[in-house]
């Protein structure tokens, strides 16, 4: 059983950055791929970035590509997606998931553990 919390989220000015993290409680974190999707009001889930167990393998949709950059800390039990450059269409609710494989996966079926969600607000 794993538990996610993320925080870090905001309003913040188109161009700015932000920081989410997402805490995860059990021993087991380490062995997880985690992911961060986000839901705009109206729009499906979408996935956004994922990291596998070790940290060696990242992957990025799109319209994220360089401007974000997803990371974690097994020791912290903690990962992070740090946004920059952001812009009024990265406007959602983002959520950290994670996946028991271990490995980078976009689907959001694939994954077994999500948290609550955290809101990002992006103004022009």
């Amino acid at each position: 059983q794993v538990q996610l919390v993320e925080s870090g989220g905001g309003l913040v000015q188109a161009g700015g950055s932000l920081r989410l993290s997402c805490a995860a409680s059990g021993r087991t974190f380490s062995r997880y791929a985690m992911g961060w999707f986000r839901q705009a009001p109206a729009n499906e889930r979408e996935f956004v970035a994922a990291i596998n167990w070790s940290g060696t393998n990242t992957y990025y949709t799109d319209s994220v590509k360089g401007r974000f950059t997803i990371s974690r800390d097994n020791a912290k039990n903690t990962v992070y997606l740090q946004m920059n450059s952001l812009k009024p269409e990265d406007t959602a609710v983002y959520y950290c998931a994670a996946n028991w494989l271990g490995t980078v996966v976009t689907a959001s079926k694939d994954y077994d553990y999500w948290g609550q969600g955290t809101q990002v607000t992006v103004s022009s």
